[in-house]
């Protein structure tokens, strides 16, 4: 005899994907970023992946992170290298920061805050836009991570705010900060990229 599902099964179902795809692609991501450099390709990779579960209902968000990695790996791992060495001279003056007393120093930590804030929303950003064309060069990737990133300011504060809340609100999953954390601000960047968005 066939099981016949409460009618409210299929919406759970179906919001229940919200939350099961962009962890599939957020686990993938970390493991990829195990390698440290790694992470920007391992990000743009992880939007490649939910870009063909918005795009196309391919649900393979993990195993799309992975064969599209090499592509990404080969195009940002000298910026990857530069924004690992960059986040490292920020942590180490917030730190360092964190640890004086003197006027000048608060005026300090809050412009380095607020740099650590403008590279987070360039990298969520440049990883949309390069997960949304893979094809595209590095240079195409960047001009279209400021737009999208830069180009409107409530834009921007929503893809901040995402980064924020997606790990604060995640910390009643297990693990739910390092799979939820990045790929969630990314779906949210490549909702706002997406052309449909512009369409009357």
């Amino acid at each position: 005899m066939q099981a016949i599902l409460p009618s409210g099964w299929p919406t759970l179902l179906r919001r229940l994907e919200f939350v099961a795809y962009p962890a599939a692609a957020g686990a993938a991501f970390v493991l990829l970023s195990l390698g440290v450099v790694t992470w920007l390709p391992a990000l743009a990779a992880m939007a490649h992946g939910l870009q063909r579960w918005r795009a196309e209902g391919d649900s393979r968000c993990f195993v799309h992170t992975f064969t599209a990695f090499p592509r990404y790996w080969r195009a940002l791992w000298r910026h990857s290298l530069a924004s690992t060495a960059a986040g490292g001279v920020l942590a180490a003056n917030i730190v360092h920061l964190l640890g004086r007393s003197e006027p000048w120093a608060f005026v300090l930590l809050a412009a380095q805050a607020g740099i650590a804030a403008a590279l987070v929303i360039h990298h969520v950003a440049l990883a949309a836009e390069a997960g949304r064309a893979p094809g595209g060069s590095v240079r195409d990737w960047t001009r279209g991570a400021l737009a999208l990133g830069f180009g409107s300011a409530a834009r921007g504060t929503a893809l901040l705010g995402a980064v924020v809340s997606a790990v604060l609100l995640s910390l009643v999953v297990p693990l739910g900060p390092l799979l939820l954390g990045p790929s969630i601000p990314v779906l949210l960047a490549l909702s706002f990229a997406d052309p449909r968005r512009h369409t009357p």
